[in-house]
């Protein structure tokens, strides 16, 4: 991840005209070496125009810095449709999985401290853990079989989604066990949510397969084990405050309310409908027990580029650093091992493993279909279609703010073409 030359910018910018509107900053410069360059602004400008004018989404706005730079804002559509609100640079919405992240970089804050090693059993911090067992399948009499762990759960487990922990409800046998005790209800504290896990086998061997789940709203407890703080005001100390971010945090005061953007269902068929905000906002608009590591957070796209940048510059922003070089390194390098090859719907992401809390590319795109995309790129993104990424080669990142579900992973796809132009078999980006 080299550092940029800020005079070498400046002076190309020197040679750019500019103009301003209230929803789009044109910085185009002369530098032909930049990604988003003129073409790559018109791209995206149609790209996610197109998005709004077909329906598909109701709002949407994008932010992408290179090489230290802003080279693209724009937002398009509402935030509220209803209400007539648009999607504008302030708009707070729910960023869901991409709380992950920063989960994941709280708990490397306390790594970097000798707090604890990767490959250290999680019972040795949480022993509520201490004696679980794994569903291994049913008999011939059809009652479930229930067998030891061949090896202890590993933090580093819970940082790659191979701990055996599930929360879905349709999951063989474990399923109906968690839906009984209800580890992820809002009124659980993280304690309180480890001992209701506790009263149910893991559905894998850890280790054996990549499954999403709760992994990381259990690292957020490692933290306040850790720590000795709960996980929010940790992370308000830690990332939040030292990097500026002041409208990411799970509640959201009535003042700013106006600002939070409804989240739509989308339907081929019947087009978007609003999820009520009695539903869609509850776990913002009231303070609860439990603070997950998971999901939860609502930020700005200025907020959370400031978090991606951090994590370009080698863990440091504006002269604070959050994390050592080292250790954004780590988070960044492939952690899965070859052996791990049942992968849900990793692959779906390209060709990636995964990091401490994200994806990592390890092959360029092989077929105009896959998401287009550089190796050594970091990523994740979230329920209602959200997505960042961080691009060391290009010293670029990226954040993509919509609030549709299903997940619309060929957004996701639409946009990342934008960025880096249309796939040919002869080009990588």
């Amino acid at each position: 991840m080299k550092q940029f030359s800020r005079m070498a910018l400046a002076a190309s910018l020197l040679l750019a005209a500019c103009a301003t509107s209230e929803t789009h900053q044109d910085t185009t410069t002369v530098n032909a070496s930049l990604v988003v360059d003129t073409l790559a602004k018109a791209r995206l400008d149609s790209t996610l125009q197109a998005q709004v004018t077909s329906g598909q989404v109701a709002g949407v706005s994008a932010l992408v810095f290179e090489k230290g730079e802003e080279v693209y804002f724009n937002a398009f559509g509402m935030a509220d449709r209803e209400e007539n609100v648009p999607m504008a640079r302030n708009t707070l919405v729910q960023i869901f999985s991409m709380t992950k992240p920063i989960t994941g970089v709280a708990l490397m804050q306390l790594y970097e401290q000798g707090k604890f090693q990767l490959d250290d059993p999680v019972a040795n911090y949480i022993p509520e853990f201490a004696n679980l067992q794994v569903y291994a399948g049913n008999d011939a009499a059809g009652q479930p079989v229930l067998e030891a762990p061949h090896r202890p759960m590993l933090v580093r487990d819970l940082t790659r989604h191979t701990s055996g922990l599930t929360s879905g409800p349709d999951t063989a046998y474990v399923g109906a066990l968690l839906k009984k005790v209800d580890p992820m209800n809002r009124e659980n504290t993280l304690t309180q949510m480890a001992e209701k896990f506790a009263q149910a086998p893991l559905w894998f061997q850890p280790g054996a397969q990549w499954a999403y789940g709760p992994s990381v709203d259990v690292q957020a407890l490692l933290v306040e084990r850790l720590s000795g703080q709960p996980f929010d005001q940790y992370v308000q100390e830690h990332i939040f405050g030292p990097l500026g971010m002041d409208e990411t945090r799970y509640f959201i005061p009535e003042a700013d309310r106006d600002r939070f953007a409804a989240l739509y269902l989308r339907n081929d068929s019947t087009g978007l409908t609003r999820v009520p905000d009695s539903l869609a906002h509850a776990l913002n608009t009231r303070h609860w027990p439990l603070t997950p590591g998971g999901f939860g957070f609502t930020s700005t796209v200025d907020d959370y580029m400031r978090f991606a940048r951090m994590l370009v510059n080698e863990g440091e922003l504006d002269g604070t650093r959050i994390l050592k070089p080292e250790t954004v390194e780590l988070m960044a390098t492939n952690q899965l091992p070859d052996s791990v090859t049942e992968r849900s719907w990793l692959p779906s992401k390209g060709r990636v493993g995964f990091g401490i809390d994200f994806a990592v590319r390890v092959s360029p795109p092989q077929t105009a279909e896959e998401n287009n995309g550089v190796v050594g790129e970091f990523f994740w993104d979230g329920a209602a279609s959200t997505l960042f990424w961080v691009d060391p080669a290009n010293e670029l990142t990226a954040v993509l703010f919509v609030q549709i579900m299903p997940f619309y992973g060929q957004l996701h796809k639409q946009f990342r073409d934008a960025v880096y132009g249309p796939y040919t078999p002869t080009a990588t980006p």
